[in-house]
């Protein structure tokens, strides 16, 4: 039995050949361009962003203290926080003292279950306004790698899609150049030769 032969030539567009058309250097070069911008683009949108998010975590967690507080009221309602395994919450108001001797109060989620009068741990901005629990180290890593890979494939997706558009108008240009040059030898096919 034959084993069937490939037809398909690799680097053609690179080869000299007297049917390649400028139009197939050009499509070789853009192929080669966006392969080559989504690999380095891509690992540098990935890391510039990872770093700015994980920086961004980093300036929360120093700007962002656990404060005593005395829970005033809470409303009875759960409050759904998103967190998977997490208590329940309940929004609740609570008084605590500021860095600068204040009193102050606010509403806040606390976890249910605690009566008015009881001890709660808040967390305050470094102004002493209340702020969300800002995310751990662990917490912090993956959801900034998260957002590296994202804007990596964001990158690359946008730069793809450059490629493909760009590719686009050569064929459309080869559309063209083929439609004028059949009207030129197309009607020479229907005479009878004499």
């Amino acid at each position: 039995m034959r084993e069937a032969t490939r037809t398909t030539q690799r680097w053609w567009r690179w080869r000299s050949n007297p049917l390649r058309r400028r139009a197939d250097i050009v499509e070789a070069w853009i192929v080669l361009v966006v392969w080559t911008v989504i690999a380095a683009g891509g690992i540098l949108a990935g890391l510039v962003a990872g770093h700015a998010a994980e920086e961004s975590f980093a300036q929360l967690r120093r700007e962002r203290h656990a404060v005593a507080a005395v829970l005033v009221k809470s409303r009875a309602e759960p409050v759904p926080t998103g967190e998977a395994g997490a208590s329940e919450r309940v929004r609740a108001k609570v008084r605590w003292t500021a860095s600068d001797g204040s009193p102050r109060t606010g509403w806040t989620l606390v976890g249910s279950g605690h009566k008015p009068g009881s001890g709660v741990v808040i967390w305050t901005d470094s102004r002493g306004q209340l702020a969300a629990k800002p995310p751990t180290t662990g917490a912090a890593a993956a959801e900034a790698a998260l957002l590296g890979t994202g804007a990596a494939l964001t990158f690359g997706g946008l730069t793809f899609a450059a490629g493909r558009f760009a590719r686009w108008r050569l064929d459309q240009g080869r559309y063209e150049e083929w439609s004028r040059e059949w009207a030129q030898v197309g009607p020479q096919w229907g005479r009878k030769a004499r």
